[in-house]
């Protein structure tokens, strides 16, 4: 394991700065750690990040770690993409947004959701892209599209929002674009966004979901397996109040 200098880049490259902040212009993984393939996000075409450490090579090929400044999620990014990638920028500018301005974006939050849904796609843990998507990255997606950014993550979409009360057939306060999230007592762990009269829609995986996006609903009548599986996991509902300032969240 090795911190690279200089003099370990390619003629000509410079290692990116600890502090310094660049602009993607083309798309990039990101990795849960410094060596290794386990795929922490995807990361679009034109977001900012804060470099955080020197390059660190652990047989993975030298990777950085970063702060993805729109949303504060911390991340590994191969080197050599994103020297080739990417240009140094300023800081982006992340205006706060008032619930009156969300809600009258969340019709673009949920067309875009819709049309995902209606793509051919697989359940992909990490993905943000498209087609295929994770149940946290294609709600942050969805809202990204309407320029509000969440939280990165299931479980801090769910402390970044304000609670809703919700039960298993008692929905009626549930709104359009509200998320609903699911796990255990101790932790979120899957997410979906409202869409209406207790219908959600959400990516899931194969052991419990359908492999991809589906829609399902919180009515105890209704007694599909993935429903039923998820209906028994639900933890609550929470509202996007603010689009997220960038600022790092507790893990």
């Amino acid at each position: 394991m090795a911190r690279l200098g200089t003099t370990a880049m390619a003629a000509g490259d410079r290692p990116p700065a600890p502090g310094s902040i660049w602009r993607l212009w083309t798309p990039l993984d990101g990795y849960s750690r410094a060596g290794g393939w386990g795929l922490a996000t995807q990361v679009r075409a034109g977001r900012h990040l804060r470099v955080l450490e020197s390059p660190l090579d652990v047989g993975s090929g030298p990777r950085l770690r970063v702060r993805l400044l729109e949303d504060g999620y911390p991340c590994w990014l191969a080197l050599d993409h994103l020297l080739a990638g990417a240009t140094p920028a300023v800081p982006p500018l992340l205006p706060g947004l008032s619930r009156s301005a969300i809600e009258a974006r969340l019709e673009q939050v949920l067309a875009f959701a819709l049309a995902a849904a209606g793509q051919p796609n697989r359940y992909l843990w990490g993905g943000t892209l498209g087609p295929d998507y994770d149940c946290s990255g294609l709600v942050q997606s969805a809202y990204a599209a309407a320029a509000i950014w969440l939280p990165r993550d299931a479980y801090l979409q769910e402390r970044f929002c304000r609670p809703v009360a919700v039960e298993p057939g008692q929905t009626g306060l549930l709104r359009p674009g509200d998320l609903i999230f699911f796990g255990t007592v101790q932790r979120c762990t899957h997410v979906g966004l409202h869409l209406g009269s207790g219908r959600y829609l959400h990516s899931s995986g194969q052991a419990h979901g359908r492999d991809g996006i589906g829609i399902d609903d919180l009515h105890p009548r209704n007694q599909d397996p993935v429903a039923s599986h998820y209906r028994a996991e639900l933890r609550g509902a929470g509202r996007v109040m603010h689009s997220h300032d960038g600022s790092p969240l507790p893990g």
